[in-house]
């Protein structure tokens, strides 16, 4: 029986399919992915930064230890919990629950990265140590693990107070391990605060900023001012986290709230693998320096600039159409109808290749690491590690619309051959 003594819930325990490896990745994902990202930024600020260095190397104990780390970070979270319930911006409804209900959400994001802006440009002014971010790196990366697993497991456990309208339909398989890994409870809220929306798009992504800016002056401390290179990264990864907190109302739409339940992988994920890992580019370049001709940074300019015009505009184009299909800008697109009575995009961006979104979102990241140049592999971490994720992420896509659609995703697979890279894949 589920949780309130209902049938159906029973039935999902044993139909649902296990992601990321089942039982064997919920023990081996939580153990070996914060060892990888201590690796990774102990070998960011190694003068080798060999990725095929063996046996690897991690951190002693005492370099993840810093009493100002936990206090920083901890202090960084409240502050975002605080601008997270101030009235600004509007409040969205998010897409209809299975209980028929509609949870509201603060479209506030945007506000908190000028909030973080302005302070970073505060302490800047009065001359607080920024550049002391490089070495707090270890101790707040180990801070933000620690935190991850501490809220996982309190996630965990209140989940079985949760109703079974209100659980995942991933994550409730009955194994206990598989559960804290993927996630029992699909929106876990304290009050009107939910827990997942505020962690996905707020304290780690935001993080992901300061923390770059923070490299961004240790190299001013080392050289006087900083490089090109080192520009761009920042200038291209800011871009990237104000356009999501500018678009922050389509999260609502997106697979990680609609249907993933908010366990250690979301946590850890939001808190720790985002910010500490997707800007390694910005910590490399802070010990080993890069000199860009202006040809090149052109260039670089250029991949950006098309990643993310076929990012946004094709997740824009998708967005619009699932909110009002009957809007001026969607109408005149080809659609299939589906049993589900919704219809899918067959043209457009989405008659290109089924996922143009994550197209872009590959060109961007060839673009950030670019800028690093070719002596060493580590820069090149998170566009090999997103190919991975999105080639999986559009697998997990790919099996839940054949099960939703049925015959009408088989006739959109047709005529849109490609996954992701035209003519290829």
């Amino acid at each position: 029986m589920g949780l309130d003594g209902k049938a159906p819930n029973h039935r999902l325990r044993h139909d649902t399919q296990k992601e990321f490896g089942g039982t064997l990745g919920a023990v081996c994902i939580p153990i070996f992915l914060p060892l990888t990202v201590l690796f990774l930024i102990g070998l960011s600020r190694s003068p080798e930064a060999s990725v095929l260095q063996w046996p690897p190397s991690l951190p002693s104990y005492n370099q993840l230890l810093d009493p100002l780390a936990p206090v920083l970070l901890l202090g960084w979270i409240a502050l975002h919990i605080l601008l997270y319930h101030l009235p600004l911006g509007k409040v969205s409804e998010g897409l209809v629950l299975r209980d028929g209900t509609r949870l509201k959400y603060p479209i506030n994001g945007i506000h908190g990265l000028c909030v973080s802006v302005a302070l970073l440009s505060l302490l800047m002014w009065l001359g607080a140590p920024l550049g002391y971010l490089f070495e707090l790196l270890l101790p707040l990366a180990a801070s933000a693990i620690a935190v991850s697993f501490l809220l996982s497991i309190y996630l965990y456990i209140r989940s079985f107070w949760a109703p079974s309208h209100a659980l995942a339909l991933g994550g409730n398989t009955g194994n206990p391990l598989y559960d804290f890994f993927i996630g029992r409870e699909l929106n876990p809220r304290i009050g009107n605060f939910d827990l997942k929306y505020f962690c996905e798009l707020r304290p780690g992504l935001i993080g992901w900023v300061v923390i770059n800016f923070g490299m961004l002056m240790k190299e001013v401390e080392l050289r006087g001012s900083p490089s090109l290179a080192m520009i761009l990264v920042n200038s291209f990864q800011l871009l990237y986290v104000a356009d999501a907190l500018w678009n922050e109302e389509a999260v609502l739409t997106t697979m990680d709230i609609v249907h993933d339940g908010f366990g250690f992988m979301l946590v850890f994920g939001d808190l720790a693998w985002v910010p500490f890992t997707y800007g390694l580019q910005a910590a490399f370049l802070v010990v080993h320096p890069q000199t860009l001709t202006w040809l090149k940074a052109v260039f670089i300019l250029l991949l950006n600039g098309m990643g993310y015009y076929i990012f946004r505009k094709s997740n824009s184009q998708k967005n619009q159409f699932r909110r009002d299909p009957t809007h001026p800008s969607v109408t005149g697109l080809e659609t299939i109808a589906t049993a589900t009575g919704k219809r899918l995009l067959v043209s457009g961006w989405w008659g290109f290749v089924r996922h143009p979104n994550y197209l872009g979102d590959l060109l961007m990241a060839l673009a950030w690491s670019l800028p690093c140049g070719f002596s060493h592999l580590l820069p090149y971490f998170y566009v090999i590690y997103f190919t991975v994720l999105l080639v999986h992420r559009e697998a997990r896509d790919e099996r839940q619309c054949k099960a939703k659609y049925g015959l009408a995703w088989d006739a959109y697979c047709r005529r849109v051959p490609y996954r992701i890279f035209p003519f290829i894949y």
